[in-house]
């Protein structure tokens, strides 16, 4: 296994009247090479959930494994865990400081150990793997457009080789067009580098189309984990928790309601439309 949770909790200020508990009791095994989606309302520990899977928090109990090892082990490397497990936060621009982006990319294998030249070339692939264009390598991050800075951040990461990339609301802010650019990009990079991708999204959409598991929290608590079809089939638990399904299925539902077999599982729009065209035939027969 990749990722593994074992009863994982978490409090922030234990021990005083402020003490929440931000994560409970949370098991979850994230397999090599997944792409997986991570839903939540906001406070409800999918953001403190992450930054436990790369050490950047330390579980008040439970125990986070990354290959089979315990990161909080004594003597593990939590430095090399980071440049195996990358994290994308969420707006990554803010975290861009060099003076091109070439440089700014070439930071995080440097600190593995790589030489000028080693480095370069890792960041002129990642920065390729991420989609911007050769002509804005010597440009400085700050005069990049919002898409292009965010490939810049993630071109960042995937320097450094990881084995696991998270994204904490990757196209937050983003135009539509700029948000399907970097999610087929995203999906282009899971399905040629083979790794394993967590994208933490609050669009039903987004993860309806990408991913092929969604992990649910709710109030710390894992609520649902399976299959997209399986997870949004649970739509008024889900609005329970200020959450909602892919627009796609309460169209669904409604024709069923008035009276078109059409498949309420579907979570597309490609899955929708071959549906209703199948109902509207079998209504011509």
């Amino acid at each position: 296994m990749s990722l593994r949770l074992e009863h994982v909790t978490y409090t922030y200020n234990p021990g005083t009247v402020y003490e929440m508990h931000a994560l409970k009791d949370v098991s979850l095994d994230i397999p090599d090479g997944q792409f997986a989606g991570i839903i939540g309302h906001t406070g409800s520990g999918k953001s403190t959930l992450i930054q436990h899977f790369n050490g950047l928090m330390k579980p008040t109990a439970g125990t986070v494994y990354f290959q089979d090892e315990d990161i909080w082990q004594e003597g593990y490397s939590l430095k090399r865990l980071r440049s195996q497990v990358g994290l994308v936060f969420q707006y990554p621009e803010h975290q861009l400081f060099e003076a091109d982006v070439l440089s700014d990319v070439c930071f995080g294998p440097k600190n593995q150990g790589l030489s000028k030249e080693e480095a370069e070339l890792r960041a002129v692939q990642a920065l390729r793997q991420a989609g911007l264009k050769e002509k804005y390598y010597r440009s400085s991050p700050f005069e990049l457009s919002g898409g292009q800075k965010r490939r810049v951040a993630i071109a960042g990461v995937l320097a450094m080789e990881p084995k696991v990339l998270i994204l904490d609301e990757p196209t937050a802010g983003l135009d539509p067009k700029g948000r399907d650019e970097i999610l087929d990009q995203i999906a282009f990079l899971h399905e040629e580098r083979k790794i394993t991708v967590i994208l933490v999204s609050h669009s039903m959409e987004d993860i309806a189309r990408y991913v092929e598991r969604i992990l649910v929290m709710n109030k710390g608590e894992k609520a649902f984990d399976g299959v997209p079809r399986e997870v949004f089939s649970h739509y008024k638990e889900l609005e329970r928790m200020g959450l909602a399904a892919p627009q796609i299925t309460y169209i669904m539902h409604e024709l069923k309601a008035k009276g078109l077999l059409a498949d309420t599982s579907a979570i597309t729009v490609d899955e929708a439309k071959k549906s209703i065209l199948e109902a509207l035939e079998k209504r011509k027969v």
